[in-house]
């Protein structure tokens, strides 16, 4: 037993903070991965499996004393904890996509946690300067970058901006209300999911979980922008989400279903209630104004060393035979089908952490589109809420990955990609009137892109280190030097 206290040690340290959040592009902590190794723990243990994100990590408040022994100010009463550390770190970032080459790119803010009674918070919040090769900055993350020109800064150019992601959350027992910003990800797939994608860009939002034995109810209303950047009058404009997810816990098997709708100008909180069906709801709006889809997904774990699982999302369908016939523009349905396979090496007092994970995703023409261009897309500063393959793609993901002890992290990620270029192929591909007369054609025009990239990570007590260098048709670098005190 004695050798395993170590890697308990580890555990409690990586994971400080009262909500488990999908991965980041900005604002990385010191963990290289965690939702990749988060679905590793669900693979290889009898832990039960939930697959919406963020969820609460009550774990974390049960050893809070000894996760956050590194912290820097620290204050514990009984019924009040509380933790800040600065965080920061240098980045070098670029890419042929981006068009830019980003360097020195440099950060620092706080990082806060802590509870009151049932009251748990988190916030990290950072600002930002970047120096950019490029005469025109490209946002590395996808969100805005405010451009400090050489006339009112005394002849330096840099670019500067803020990000934040923060939680407060309500613990009612039976119930969790929690208001936030963040990116959600809802389903068993790591890369592919398509209701709502890790992948996506964070929104502000409020959500309730509920929990009565093995069904957990999620419902979230989120507030969604159109254009990117923060100039566009055109944001004022109101696009929103309302989302419910219900999953049924059977131990190895997860069976869950998704519903989301996206309005536009035509905003109803009512929608946020958890035992409002969204798709039969739709049908009371104007048709211009909303878009709403749902999809299912299952999750089997087998003999605590691997999992299946697929999700099928249905945007819109004209009937159940042009379903299957597949021909119509209005058969709007997207498919992910993957599986992990995982297995822990312990030696000594040491532990070696083994996986491979593999997705395959379709989504046909015109998925998260709408009627009009800018209205109701399912999508936030125009990426997709979900797969970020869009509309008219296909992708196959090959992940190989590894880590020591906690600190160290090798992988290599492979990707074959196909995007098609015919209409239906964009989010803001208008869906044509007379719709029954059109045909959709799936990856025309598309050619298949394939990418590799090795990944190396370290993962210290105080301070961090990543790099991943993407080599084929997608040639890009990312290299991070980080601290958390």
């Amino acid at each position: 037993m004695k050798r395993f206290i170590p890697f308990l040690l580890l555990q409690a340290i990586a994971f400080a903070s009262p909500i488990f959040s999908p991965e980041r592009y900005n604002l990385k902590l010191l963990e290289t991965a965690p939702m990749l190794f988060e679905f590793h723990r669900l693979t290889t243990t009898s832990s039960n499996q939930a697959f919406h994100y963020p969820q609460r990590d009550s774990a974390w408040r049960a050893n809070a004393e000894q996760r956050e022994k590194d912290a820097l100010l620290k204050y514990e009463s009984s019924r009040v904890f509380f933790a800040t550390s600065p965080v920061g770190g240098i980045d070098y970032r670029g890419g042929e996509s981006l068009g830019d080459t980003i360097w020195p790119g440099i950060d620092g803010g706080l990082y806060m946690r802590g509870y009151v009674d049932s009251l748990e918070f988190v916030l990290d919040a950072r600002i930002y300067s970047e120096g950019h090769s490029s005469q025109n900055p490209q946002s590395f993350d996808g969100e805005y970058i405010d451009l400090q020109s050489e006339e009112s800064n005394d002849g330096i150019e840099y670019t500067s901006y803020a990000r934040y992601r923060g939680h407060m959350s309500l613990n009612m027992g039976f119930a969790r209300f929690d208001v936030g910003r963040d990116v959600m990800h809802w389903g068993p797939g790591y890369y592919n999911n398509l209701a709502l994608n890790q992948f996506s860009l964070p929104f502000n939002s409020m959500s309730l979980d509920l929990q009565a034995g093995p069904l957990t109810v999620v419902s979230v209303y989120g507030d969604l922008r159109i254009f990117k950047g923060n100039v566009n009058e055109e944001n004022k404009n109101a696009r929103n989400l309302y989302g419910h997810r219900y999953e049924l816990n059977f131990g190895n098997l997860i069976v869950g279903a998704s519903e989301l709708q996206v309005v536009y100008d035509d905003n109803d909180i009512w929608l946020f209630v958890p035992i409002i069906p969204l798709f039969m709801e739709k049908g009371n709006y104007t048709e211009s104004s909303n878009n709403g889809a749902i999809s299912f997904d299952i999750n089997y774990r087998l003999l605590n060393c691997a999992r299946l699982y697929t999700e099928f999302f249905l945007d819109d369908l004209q009937s159940p035979v042009e379903l299957i016939q597949n021909e119509d523009v209005q058969s709007k349905w997207a498919w992910m089908i993957g599986a992990q396979i995982a297995h822990n090496l312990d030696f000594k007092a040491h532990q070696l952490e083994l996986g491979t994970l593999a997705e395959y995703s379709r989504i046909e023409p015109y998925v998260y589109t709408h009627f009009n261009s800018n209205s109701a897309q399912l999508a936030h500063l125009e990426v997709p809420l979900g797969n970020q393959g869009g509309p008219n793609s296909q992708i196959i993901d090959w992940l190989l990955y590894s880590r020591f002890d906690q600190q160290w992290t090798m992988g290599m990620h492979q990707r074959w990609f196909w995007k098609g270029t015919d209409t239906g192929s964009d989010l803001n591909d208008p869906n044509p009137s007379n719709h029954a007369n059109v045909h959709k054609h799936f990856l025309r025009g598309a050619k298949m892109q394939y990418s590799f990239t090795p990944i190396l990570g370290y993962e210290g007590r105080f301070t961090s280190f990543a790099l991943e260098w993407t080599f084929g048709d997608d040639n890009k670098v990312y290299t991070r030097l980080g601290f958390k005190w």
